[in-house]
């Protein structure tokens, strides 16, 4: 029997697969547990539908990261941190941090775990900070440290 996937089986394959099963582990097992359905022409053809779908939505997301990061390039934050003795920094600059100052400055929704820092901002000056808006698409930030 042949069945189209609607999740993930272990040993078996992935969600929107077509497998051929024994007819006694689809009755019992795949069916039941609504892990998969029969592979008739209107199944076949409800899963291209939305193979085809969740192509154009990857795309809509695709162009809209795109479109992110080249707003990106342009703008910059600034953050203000402590000076210590010498001119050296005190404290430190997070990923929160810049998130909440491109909100409060740029009106920008950046999640904190989308910018790429592999540790805290620590000197004064500008540091590009990556932003990871998709996959295959990131964006830099510019970002302003100053003394207090």
């Amino acid at each position: 029997m042949e069945i189209v996937l609607l999740e993930d089986v272990k040993a078996l394959g992935k969600k929107g697969q077509v497998v051929k099963v024994n007819d006694g582990y689809a009755r019992n097992f795949i069916l039941p547990k609504k892990l998969g359905v029969e592979a008739t022409a209107k199944n076949l053809n409800d899963l291209k539908l939305q193979k085809a779908n969740a192509a154009k939505v990857a795309a809509e997301q695709l162009a809209e990261a795109k479109a992110m990061a080249e707003k990106l390039a342009g703008l910059s934050v600034t953050l203000k941190m402590k000076a210590g003795e010498g001119g050296r920094a005190f404290g430190s600059i997070s990923g929160k941090e810049i998130a909440a100052a491109a909100k409060d400055q740029l009106g920008l929704e950046l999640d904190k775990k989308k910018l790429v820092l592999p540790e805290p901002l620590k000197t004064f000056g500008t540091h590009e900070v990556p932003v990871k808006l998709h996959k295959d698409v990131t964006g830099k930030l510019a970002v302003k440290v100053t003394e207090a």
